[in-house]
């Protein structure tokens, strides 16, 4: 996997400590300290006095990445206050995966001048810049630029009176509602009157009218049609 745009990055390391490391001592305990090498960048750990085959360090450094150069060189030595310092073992630190990843926890071996097995060194690196993608590839689909808002002019004409932006009426008006009020005789023209026609010729005689014939007038009063006397059997005689 190649991996570019590197140049002047931060990378964070931590030195955790070692575990089986060789012994240089014969009567006393050894003090071990670990050191970084960068190219012309190089980081010394604090000696872990009488830390023995597994010091503890857990302390952090920052380099600045360079382009092209993937591994780190770790070594790691034993400290004494009268002699020269006891050379250990020493490894190389590969990049690859935290520079991919952005994270690596992994403990690396040592080797001795001659070649042998001389323990492991514990190292915690942190890349941040891992997940931001690249610039140099062209995105999928072209970015969304939203239209032009349209603008008036400083001079242009004044806007229309409001009874342009009236739509025109297409439906007939609703009558209007009912008033308590009598309607105006005014506002009403009767209808011109029209007399019957007259027959062209007068009716016959003996022809049948429309209208009932008159009532007759009563006969003459005859008293003898009506009885004035006594009704016998319904008052009583007078006395004699």
């Amino acid at each position: 996997m190649s991996i570019s745009g590197i140049q002047g990055q931060p990378l964070e390391i931590t030195v955790v400590g070692c575990s089986k490391l060789k012994d240089t001592e014969w009567i006393s305990r050894q003090d071990p300290y670990v050191c970084l090498e960068y190219a012309s960048t190089k980081f010394r750990t604090r000696t872990h006095t009488d830390g023995g085959k597994n010091p503890t360090f857990q302390e952090k450094f920052v380099f600045s990445l360079i382009e092209g150069l993937r591994e780190i060189t770790v070594a790691v030595w034993n400290s004494n206050t009268i002699t020269y310092d006891d050379f250990i073992g020493n490894g190389k630190v590969q990049l690859q995966k935290v520079l991919s990843q952005g994270f690596d926890d992994s403990s690396w071996p040592l080797q001795t001048k001659t070649g042998r097995h001389a323990g492991e060194v514990r190292l915690i690196m942190h890349y941040a810049n891992a997940n931001k993608p690249a610039t140099s590839y062209a995105p999928s689909a072209p970015p969304y630029v939203a239209p032009p808002i349209p603008q008036s002019s400083l001079y242009a004409a004044p806007p229309p009176s409001v009874g342009s932006y009236l739509p025109p009426t297409t439906y007939p008006a609703p009558p209007p509602p009912y008033s308590p009020y009598p309607p105006n005789p005014a506002a009403y023209v009767p209808a011109p009157y029209y007399p019957p026609a007259q027959a062209a010729y007068p009716a016959a005689y003996g022809a049948p009218s429309a209208y009932p014939p008159p009532p007759y007038p009563p006969p003459p009063y005859d008293p003898s049609h009506y009885h004035t006397g006594p009704f016998p059997g319904i008052y009583r005689p007078p006395p004699y």
